[in-house]
């Protein structure tokens, strides 16, 4: 194993958007039973630092690679297309017009009814566009147009995230 490897070289994986989360589970653990630094326990402590070095780098390619958003934003990096979420907030008109829209009845939305449907509508849209960034990615090999899609699902995660926080608020 490579520490400089990236994380599909890491876990033995193609390197795509589409993955078996199954298959990186099974991976992720065979990884860190190798690694686990009670294993090295006899070699002394610099045998034991390397191994956590080696688990805590195992931890966090397996993070993003089996969450949809980072790994579809490591895959656009790797592939050139950089992410700039914090300097690169243009949106498509329709966009910024569906956020408006959502924005709206998230004020209006008076009972958890008018919540959870907005949350459904929210989700939907949101396993749509990690679709299209499959789509975007695996097939067409387009990192630039991906990389649009995860600027989008970013906002669409933040304000998931307030909905699902107003929800949690008239619950109590």
């Amino acid at each position: 194993m490579n520490l400089q490897a990236n994380d599909f070289e890491l876990f033995g994986l193609p390197e795509r958007y589409a993955l078996d989360r199954a298959d990186l589970d099974a991976r992720w653990k065979s990884l860190q039973a190798r690694v686990h630094p009670d294993r090295f326990a006899a070699e002394g402590a610099a045998a034991q630092r390397v191994a956590m070095q080696w688990a805590v780098r195992i931890n966090e390619a397996y993070h993003r690679l089996k969450d949809p958003l980072r790994r579809a934003a490591y895959l656009c990096e790797r592939r050139g297309a950089s992410i700039d979420a914090h300097s690169n907030t243009a949106m498509p008109a329709d966009f910024l017009m569906q956020q408006m829209s959502w924005r709206e009845a998230l004020e209006e939305a008076a009972d958890q009814a008018a919540l959870q449907a907005l949350a459904q509508d929210v989700q939907a849209e949101r396993a749509r566009r990690l679709a299209a960034v499959q789509a975007l990615l695996d097939d067409r090999g387009d990192a630039q147009a991906a990389a649009d899609e995860v600027r989008a699902l970013m906002f669409i995660e933040r304000f998931a995230e307030e909905v699902e926080r107003r929800l949690d608020g008239l619950g109590q």
